[in-house]
């Protein structure tokens, strides 16, 4: 599964190609934006974006691990973890640019995902 990562600079670029700020207002959006979704995640808040998904921290007890080359048990020290659930409309989204039929892409493999079924409104 090859993909390539998105940026800052080029959610900054994104930014000023959509919304035809400056590209340093464009990066100030864009880092504060970053900034209080961090922040509000340091508080133990969730964050919720709409059609998106949401980020939440969740604590993590502590627990005994094995190291998997030797098999002598490990204590795991409890922490927090930040973990994301896609909302509906992105794993729809998603899951419809998956779907298309494009070059390399059999025939097969389009009506075994349901390719060109109508999803109800």
């Amino acid at each position: 599964m090859a993909g390539h990562t998105v940026t800052r600079a080029q959610l900054t670029e994104a930014v000023y190609q959509e919304v035809g700020l400056s590209r340093n207002e464009s990066a100030e959006l864009v880092e504060s934006v970053i900034a209080e979704i961090s922040r509000a995640l340091e508080r133990g808040d969730m964050v919720k974006i709409s059609s998106f998904g949401s980020f939440a921290v969740r604590k993590k007890g502590q627990r005994v691990g094995r190291n998997p080359k030797t098999g002598q048990e490990v204590p795991i020290s409890p922490r927090r973890v930040l973990v994301f659930r896609a909302s509906h409309a992105l794993k729809h989204q998603i899951n419809n640019g998956l779907n298309q039929t494009g070059p390399g892409t059999s025939a097969a493999v389009t009506a075994r995902s349901g390719a060109g079924k109508v999803a109800p409104a």
